[in-house]
């Protein structure tokens, strides 16, 4: 796949800042939002996004890139600090923090380079630049985390270590701070730890997929164990889409003869509004859920799963009963999956539609057995 983010110049190149900056009003806020000047004196987020780039373009590592990756990871190094605008507060000490930046940074942007369609990026490395502006901090931090080995393994899944390292040296260059020095060598520690575990530039090699579920999904597991994988218990195949996007359509083309359990029926059958309690729906499809994990029965769970934390309650009841966990996520073009929502019987309100888009957290292979993307028109 060769993709060049417009942007994104060539190595030796000049950055047009004036042309970056049009694009996207946001950048006015990050001008607009302060830092903490211990950590960067060298002003507001604008000013350290700017000299972030700058340096990432005299990385040796960043230059010897294909084209793709260049523009993946100045992308990243561009929208890395976004969620500040949002996060950033002044404590009542008068220290300024931006918790949860990284986390929020990431929703908004993948909001930013899918529904806004800012510029064409395909499917792929638009999330390859999600999960860099999720993980950037990560380098400088790892060795704080309660597992930092599981946090390594974990960031691995979705994210190319080596082209994290190299956005976070740019990270850290680009910024006016005393303990610049000590942060390089964290870095350093990054890699050689990255590089230990067999996943600086591709995920964690698991021997099984059931290996793999079972390392993320219980908090007693280590990377070697070798749990009994048993293909025959039955295989739960969870949907996970937002209003539109053709869910429906999908399991009737693709999985006849399969049981469904799915929310919005219950909901017509219970007489229960989208917008009302939801508690005997989900109680409903659990119970229908129990009568086939009992016998063993595979079927499918129909419904939104647009958050990690709404699939991991269920994908833990299914566990439970010893089921394998497919996922498969399915995004259409924004305006398609708009034009395919207001053109259903049940349309569900655009607004209600945009504040999911805000929430939006794509499954990926930490969560299941395996995972399926449909995407595209």
């Amino acid at each position: 796949m060769v993709w060049r983010y417009k942007h994104c110049p060539q190595p030796n190149q000049s950055i047009n800042w004036d042309s970056i900056y049009q694009k996207y009003d946001y950048f006015e806020v990050l001008e607009a939002t302060p830092q903490s000047p211990i950590y960067h004196a060298e002003g507001n987020v604008w000013i350290h996004t700017k000299m972030v780039c700058e340096e990432l373009m005299q990385l040796r590592e960043w230059q010897e890139l294909n084209e793709t990756n260049r523009s993946v990871l100045f992308l990243s190094a561009l929208l890395h600090d976004i969620g500040k605008g949002t996060c950033t507060r002044t404590e009542m000490d008068g220290r300024i923090t931006s918790p949860k930046h990284a986390v929020v940074g990431s929703l908004m942007t993948r909001q930013l380079l899918w529904k806004e369609v800012w510029h064409e990026i395909p499917f792929a490395l638009r999330e390859r630049v999600v999960s860099l502006v999720r993980y950037h901090g990560l380098p400088l931090w790892f060795d704080a985390k309660r597992n930092p080995e599981k946090a390594i393994i974990t960031a691995a899944e979705t994210t190319n270590l080596k082209h994290l390292s190299i956005l976070s040296e740019a990270d850290l260059k680009g910024r006016i701070c005393a303990d610049k020095d000590e942060l390089l060598f964290r870095i350093e520690l990054f890699r050689e730890r990255s590089e230990d575990l067999n996943c600086f530039e591709i995920p964690y090699p698991f021997s099984s997929d059931m290996a793999r579920f079972t390392y993320f999904n219980s908090p007693e597991s280590n990377r070697f164990y070798e749990p009994y994988d048993n293909e025959a218990e039955a295989q739960v195949t969870v949907m996970s889409a937002l209003p539109g996007a053709g869910k429906d359509t999908y399991v009737q083309k693709n999985l006849k003869g399969l049981p469904i359990i799915s929310l919005d029926e219950l909901r017509r059958q219970l007489k229960i509004s989208p917008k009302g309690e939801q508690g005997k729906v989900i109680q409903a499809a659990k119970e229908q859920a129990r009568v086939h994990l009992r016998k063993k029965e595979s079927f499918v769970w129909n419904a939104t799963n647009i958050t990690r934390q709404v699939r991991s309650t269920i994908i833990g009841l299914f566990t439970t009963y010893k089921a394998r966990i497919n996922i498969i996520y399915i995004e259409p073009p924004y305006k398609t999956l708009i034009a395919q929502n207001e053109g259903r019987e049940a349309i569900v309100p655009r607004k209600v539609v945009e504040r999911m888009i805000k929430r939006l957290q794509i499954p990926d292979t930490t969560e299941a057995h395996r995972v399926k993307y449909v995407v595209g028109a």
